[in-house]
């Protein structure tokens, strides 16, 4: 990493991550790589569309806690509104890992 890639605290701070928990996972018709998904994040429910199609299985998903960009801007991807990111990890042979929880926290919580 160059020192141009860094980033000052107050930027981290604007990120606003949240916990929420997959309730429906579903493919996105006429994306093989995309899926919609329902999120409870506590006061409210989001769907977020994803490009986890080639890695995971709708149900496999479902149940879990995952962490999302809260704050991000809202996109409409393939005929979808999705309203934040998803964060997942790859690695250099294309493995893909959803990020989750090591327990279960309140839908909602801060990430930080």
């Amino acid at each position: 990493m160059s020192v141009g890639d860094h980033i000052n605290i107050d930027e981290f701070r604007r990120l606003d991550l949240r916990v929420g928990e997959v309730l429906l996972a579903e493919a996105v018709k006429g994306a093989d790589k995309l899926m919609r998904i329902e999120l409870d994040l506590g006061p409210e429910k989001r769907q977020i569309v994803a490009g986890l199609a080639k890695h995971y299985e709708p149900e496999a998903l479902v149940g879990k806690q995952v962490i999302i960009a809260f704050n991000l801007q809202p996109a409409v991807i393939r005929g979808v509104e999705s309203n934040g990111m998803l964060l997942a990890a790859i690695d250099e042979d294309g493995v893909l890992a959803v990020l989750t929880t090591d327990r279960r926290v309140k839908n909602g919580s801060r990430v930080s």
